[in-house]
């Protein structure tokens, strides 16, 4: 895997694979373009690909809710708000968490919007949320299982999934750290579900009554979580 910066763009990864017959981009669940290409593409020929197809690429990021911006005061996990400081000291944009904080210091020059900043943005905020799932989903799906006598093997973290969750068959939990941009209740139903998969690895019928035997609301949560995206 390696990758190459546009400037209006930002970073796109660019994964090359045998057996691929052209170039095809598409927005990751990070907020990245990424870029596959057949095995000995030349890097040189995947960005004329992208120079060519800058309409498509726009009209794709539009369409794309992990490409939503980030906006001045929005609230970040659980604990930071991101803040917008306009300034003459740097010439290019710059990211910085401080306290409970996300500064993003703007030049005249750079615009919140452009490509960029948000991705330098994304970026920070992924560094964030990792810190405070770190923090909290460990001793919380910990805690579950303790009450309610499950077992696990291991937990990982991770940002790059279209999933809240998963559990593999044996018994590593992996969590999204975007999970932290949900209330408690959702997050707890997102841990209740991957503990119910170390038992049942599908969703038959016993899977969802043990699910409702921890959650009687789970019903609910699970029309909630729809309207989220577990992207970055």
């Amino acid at each position: 895997m390696s990758s190459f910066t546009d400037p209006e763009f930002g970073e796109i990864i660019v994964h090359k694979r045998r057996g691929m017959r052209s170039v095809h981009i598409k927005i990751g669940t990070d907020g990245r373009y990424a870029a596959t290409a057949p095995f000995y593409t030349p890097l040189i020929f995947i960005k004329q690909v992208v120079n060519n197809s800058r309409e498509d690429l726009r009209r794709l990021a539009a369409h794309t809710s992990t490409a939503k911006p980030y906006e001045d005061g929005q609230t970040i996990g659980k604990t930071h708000t991101l803040a917008v400081v306009p300034t003459q000291t740097v010439k290019s944009p710059t990211t910085k968490i401080l306290r409970e904080r996300l500064l993003v210091y703007l030049p005249p020059t750079s615009q919140l919007e452009d490509t960029a900043v948000q991705q330098q943005i994304r970026d920070t905020v992924i560094r964030i949320l990792r810190r405070e799932a770190k923090a909290y989903l460990p001793g919380q799906l910990a805690a579950l299982a303790r009450t309610h006598g499950f077992n696990y093997e291991r937990i990982r973290f991770s940002h790059a999934s279209g999933r809240w969750g998963s559990c593999s068959s044996t018994g590593t939990i992996s969590l999204n750290i975007a999970l932290m941009k949900l209330p408690d209740e959702l997050i707890d139903y997102v841990l209740v579900h991957e503990l119910c998969h170390t038992r049942h690895m599908n969703h038959s019928k016993h899977f969802w009554a043990e699910v409702e035997a921890i959650n009687p609301h789970y019903r609910l949560h699970k029309r909630q979580i729809a309207t989220h995206s577990p992207g970055v």
